[in-house]
């Protein structure tokens, strides 16, 4: 029986190197993944524990219990993009995350992403929702998160109708929850 070498991270390893932060794990440099390692994330331009905190921020701006952290991973990679090439970019997300990471620690925890309770991140974020940083992830996640075609069958929405002749046609009025 031969041998094949592997090359990347393998998953058995991927879990092993991974750093627990609320219910995403930083697995190493330029890795952002879920505990059980369901979903990657490779960074480009922010670190691995800004992209973290960014999906944490991302669902507790648009919380919604039925959409699982990947969604929202893709919602911010986007930012991570961006820094790649923009420094003034990286700066404004890595800045942003460092001040949401300072007021929970004056509160006591570790940083955003260990506040344990929603609505006391929640009231972090009111304190820099007037900011730059705040206003470019809340405006670019309306956009990102609800633009994922895989998400809309969780919220029940079947899609644009123009193509198909239009909603008079297509379910007009079989609204059930009304």
């Amino acid at each position: 029986m031969t041998q094949t070498t592997r090359r990347g991270l393998t998953r058995r390893a991927l879990i092993s190197r991974g750093a627990a932060v609320g219910a995403i794990a930083i697995a190493g440099p330029g890795f952002v993944a879920a505990p059980d390692a369901a979903w990657a994330l490779e960074t480009k331009g922010l670190a691995p524990q800004t992209m973290a905190t960014l999906i944490q921020i991302a669902r507790d701006i648009f919380p919604h219990d039925r959409v699982a952290d990947r969604y929202y991973a893709a919602a911010v990679k986007g930012h991570d993009d961006a820094a790649a090439g923009d420094a003034a970019h990286k700066a404004l997300i890595e800045d942003g995350v460092a001040e949401l990471d300072t007021l929970a620690q004056a509160s006591g925890a570790r940083g955003y992403a260990a506040v344990g309770w929603e609505a006391d991140r929640v009231a972090l974020l009111r304190q820099v929702q007037g900011g730059a940083f705040f206003q470019t992830v809340r405006g670019g996640l309306v956009v990102s998160l609800y633009n994922q075609k895989e998400v809309w069958p969780l919220f029940g929405y079947e899609g644009e109708s123009f193509s198909q002749g239009g909603y008079i046609a297509r379910g007009f009025n079989d609204i059930a929850w009304l």
